[in-house]
């Protein structure tokens, strides 16, 4: 699943405000039973019955005996079952997450997720033996298996990751208690998170708005109502900073311990673990894209504010649109036509993975009450399909939206032959389609625009990609500073604030003045919250993106063959394997120099073109 950095949780949560309106069509819903009827479906119950007693029969069949097979052949076996019973897992667990995204409001969908969270948790513990098992292997051993057995040596990748860990595994009942508290842990504090947040009302001159909508003023064209709106957000924001500071607290500490448990030096190591990246490649990205801080950002925002007419640009017109800004309302059949010609243009073949999500209940797409905010693709298990989420209000923000989120669909698609274990994709390579797809659908618009109206689309094109890459560093230092600060001692609101504003200055430049209330803008980020350190995945998308993207444009030839079978490989391989066929390193320093040349040369064509927003 993906929810998309500040782009997500201010560009797509913004598009989460107001009501479905006549002239957007017919807005398409989710269908969930692809994957079960409903909460009382007899296949559901069926599965549930059939999980607990396949886990136990599993430990039984293979605990304590995993060297021994991989010595005789038959560890194959052992895997094809894991995975059969993670694939059954897995779409509980999607379900369950559906049904109560479509509305989080509702009781019995909240009660249903929280008890199939419990269940699955008590379903997995019998079987947490087999990945520590299998960590105790010997490599020799394993080497030798792999070489006797093709079909357990496709797995190799998925084994190399696993081994990866090996030095941070603890004892088994360890690691059983560490699971089996989860869900009175992390995952509790993350719904009071999630349910919190929901539940707050923001006073926008008189009328109580929830979050998303008020977010949205921030983006419109009147002042008034942009400033009204901030106000809002400070306001309410601040009366529960204390609860928000509590959250942040409590979570910082429960990595902290599960990280000195475990053995890891740097507070990020885990998530890089996971995102199967190294350090030093995160620690290139970060500092070069915080090197390049004054030629974007400060840069960018110094244009825009001249453009407005401003010395500075206060904290709620940061995001303001241009006097010339696209304000056409697109129905969805026109922006259902408008992404898939754009993906058209680039291979029929992306049409060809892309139309069943339309007409099939795949995609979510109206505002309502209680609805999850956002945007995001939930790739649910192979078997299935994944499903999108989307609050659809007809801004052109909203069509770039759908791009994002249908090249996520896409690739979940493309990838899920890979089975279960190999499907998934780390977050550093996740965003590769779905960034992709959003490109060439703004290169499609661009071609079609001229003058003042090609102007104002470069410039929010620029504003979405500074989200994407500058905001999440900066976010990403936000919580470095909050996580090693925290191994101190426990943090008061004041403190988290001043590392929020420290980066926030250092980001978005001289030309923004970050007014009274904004030090508590980090309380609404869910990133922060569900995911520690998720949010240089999407510097790392999209500056990988842009790369690809000037590899494209040279026209090389077998590029789209090698696009797809990028997409195909989903976790199988590594990223430096992924991207060898196109010449490019993460590794290299020049990688990121290149990604960031992209956002750079379209602020040079907003600097040599700006005159035209003057005449």
């Amino acid at each position: 699943m993906t929810e998309r950095a500040e782009k997500a949780m201010q560009g797509a949560a913004e598009a989460g405000a107001g009501r479905n309106e006549p002239e957007l069509g017919v807005l398409p819903e989710w269908d969930l039973s692809d994957l079960y009827d409903g909460i009382d479906s007899p296949a559901l119950k069926s599965d549930l019955e059939r999980c607990e007693n396949e886990v136990k029969a599993f430990a039984e069949r293979y605990k304590g005996k995993l060297e021994g097979l991989a010595e005789t052949g038959g560890l194959i076996k052992a895997v094809t079952d894991y995975e059969a019973i993670a694939e059954t897992m897995g779409r509980i667990g999607s379900f369950a997450y559906l049904n109560y995204a479509r509305n989080t409001g509702n009781p019995d969908s909240a009660k249903f997720l929280g008890d199939m969270n419990e269940k699955l948790t008590a379903f997995s513990s019998p079987m947490l033996f087999f990945s520590l098992e299998l960590n105790r292997i010997d490599d020799a051993v394993m080497d030798a298996a792999f070489e006797k057995d093709e079909a357990l040596a496709r797995y190799k990748s998925w084994f190399d990751e696993l081994r990866k860990a090996r030095p941070y595994q603890l004892e088994d009942r360890v690691e059983e208690l560490f699971h089996d508290k989860s869900v009175t842990g992390r995952s509790a504090w993350n719904r009071l998170f999630d349910e919190t947040m929901a539940s707050l009302k923001f006073d926008v001159a008189g009328e109580q708005m929830s979050l998303e909508p008020t977010l949205t003023l921030m983006t419109g064209k009147d002042q008034g109502k942009r400033e009204a709106a901030f106000h809002a957000l400070t306001a309410t924001l601040g009366e529960n900073r204390r609860l928000f500071t509590q959250i942040t607290n409590v979570l910082a500490k429960d990595k902290e311990i599960s990280d000195r448990w475990r053995g890891y030096e740097d507070v990020a190591d885990s998530r890089h673990l996971a995102n199967s990246v190294e350090r030093e490649v995160v620690d290139a990205l970060e500092g070069a894209v915080r090197e390049a801080y004054p030629r974007l950002s400060h840069r960018y925002y110094a244009m825009k504010a001249k453009w407005l007419g401003q010395d500075t640009l206060n904290a709620w017109d940061r995001n303001a649109p241009l006097p010339d800004q696209d304000d056409r309302v697109f129905d969805w059949d026109s922006a259902r036509d408008m992404v898939l010609e754009a993906y058209g243009k680039f291979s029929p073949k992306l049409v060809e993975v892309a139309e069943p999500f339309f007409g099939s209940g795949w995609i979510d797409a109206p505002v309502r009450d209680g609805k999850a905010p956002g945007a995001f693709a939930h790739p649910t298990v192979p078997s299935a399909h994944p499903y999108l989420m989307l609050n659809y209000l007809g801004k052109p923000r909203d069509v770039m939206t759908l791009a994002h989120e249908l090249g996520h669909g896409v690739h979940q698609r493309l990838a899920a032959p890979q089975g279960p274990l190999l499907a998934s994709t780390p977050l550093t390579l996740a965003e590769t389609a779905s960034v992709f797809g959003e490109m060439l659908t703004f290169r499609s618009l661009l071609a079609g625009a001229s003058g003042r109206a090609r102007f104002a689309l470069l410039a929010s094109k620029v504003e979405d990609m500074l989200n994407t890459v500058v905001r999440q560093i900066a976010f990403y230092t936000f919580e470095r500073k909050v996580h090693l600060a925290r191994r101190e001692g426990e943090l008061r609101s004041e403190e988290i604030d001043a590392f929020w504003m420290e980066t926030s200055r250092e980001s978005l430049g001289p030309a923004i003045t970050l007014n009274d209330g904004y030090e508590v803008f980090w309380s609404y980020v869910p990133h922060f919250i569900h995911s520690p350190f998720y949010v240089y995945a999407y510097a790392f998308g999209d500056c990988l993106v842009n790369s690809l993207y000037a590899q494209y444009e040279k026209a090389s030839e077998g590029f789209v063959e090698r696009y797809f079978e990028l997409l195909k490989a989903g976790g199988s391989k590594h990223h430096s394997e992924l991207l060898a066929p196109f010449g490019l390193d993460a590794r290299d320093p020049d990688f990121w120099s290149l990604g960031l040349s992209m956002i750079e040369g379209l602020i040079d064509e907003l600097e040599a073109a700006q005159g035209e927003t003057t005449n």
